[in-house]
């Protein structure tokens, strides 16, 4: 709720509050010593206000960086490139927070540019302009998720457990790979006439594709086991919080352990412990944490109401 967007789970502000309460949900926090609140009401969009005063969302990002993995990203390695497009983009954000407002610009733009093409207009001019804006905004994309993949590459430790990926920008359809604002310009005029027979943009950066391969045979994420896109998945994350280390990030861990042996357990707590970061973890059960030394707290429900008590 304190980073931009709808979370680790993709939640819409409505479906964040209390279910049947009809009161919303609103949270006061203070970070790096500002004070910060952020909710929606009932049927309304969400709002943040930073020391009382309206703020965006993205300016969430530049406050608190989050790093969140949630068994649903298990299948990151193996699901649709839109999938993993997002995970870049959220490595991204945590490196430079005004990645979100390119991405923001860029949709915009591409979604007027996709009514012109659905409603069969033929206007060069107003082609023109917006992709331009596609061009400028785009290349900030590219160059953003470039720069993260570059970063993260040099933070991570090719762990016996978890071993590096080697990750890259794939293009997919067209110059998605390219942060030359002009190159991206002139491929969307270039395509312009295949786009209206489709309705709709079929190059540029929200087509690019993140490509993982990892150990001497560059082996491809999505061909290995589960237990190695799970480890590869978990390299990614750990070289994210190293890379942001002075930042003092959080990382959110939904079930991260409950598919490890206890001797990769073992390890990944004391990386996490080696990267500083203050880290929330979940399990079905305490026997998951005996190797941790850390808070430990049992969540039950006692009466239709959640409880926290210290496990």
């Amino acid at each position: 709720m304190l980073s931009p967007g709808r979370g680790l789970r993709g939640a819409a502000p409505e479906q964040q509050a209390r279910l049947d309460a009809g009161a919303g949900w609103r949270v006061r926090a203070e970070i790096g010593g500002q004070e910060v609140e952020t909710g929606a009401a009932p049927g309304a969009r969400r709002e943040v206000l930073i020391e009382d005063k309206p703020a965006p969302q993205v300016a969430l990002g530049r406050l608190l960086r989050v790093i969140w993995l949630v068994p649903a990203m298990d299948r990151l390695w193996s699901d649709a490139p839109e999938t993993r497009r997002r995970f870049v983009d959220r490595i991204a954000l945590s490196f430079t927070p005004g990645h979100a407002d390119a991405v923001l610009s860029y949709d915009k733009a591409m979604r007027e540019r996709n009514r012109l093409l659905r409603d069969e207009i033929s206007d060069p001019g107003w082609y023109g302009a917006l992709e331009h804006q596609m061009g400028i905004s785009g290349g900030q994309i590219t160059q953003n998720r470039l720069d993260a993949l570059a970063r993260i590459t040099s933070f991570a430790s090719d762990d016996r457990d978890f071993p590096a990926p080697r990750l890259s920008l794939l293009p997919g359809e067209g110059f998605a790979d390219d942060p030359e604002p002009g190159s991206i310009t002139a491929r969307l005029a270039e395509m312009r006439r295949r786009d209206l027979a489709a309705g709709r943009s079929l190059t540029g950066p929200h087509r690019a594709d993140l490509g993982a391969h990892w150990g001497e045979a560059g082996i491809e994420a999505a061909l290995s086991s589960t237990g190695e896109q799970k480890a590869l998945l978990l390299s990614v994350m750990l070289a994210n919080a190293r890379a942001i280390a002075a930042e003092n990030p959080v990382l959110l861990l939904d079930e991260v352990a409950a598919h490890l042996d206890a001797d990769r357990r073992a390890a990944l707590y004391a990386m996490l412990a080696e990267t500083g970061a203050q880290v929330f973890m979940t399990g079905t059960g305490p026997e998951l944490f005996d190797q941790l030394d850390g808070a430990l707290f049992a969540v039950s429900r006692v009466g239709g109401e959640s409880r926290l008590a210290p496990g």
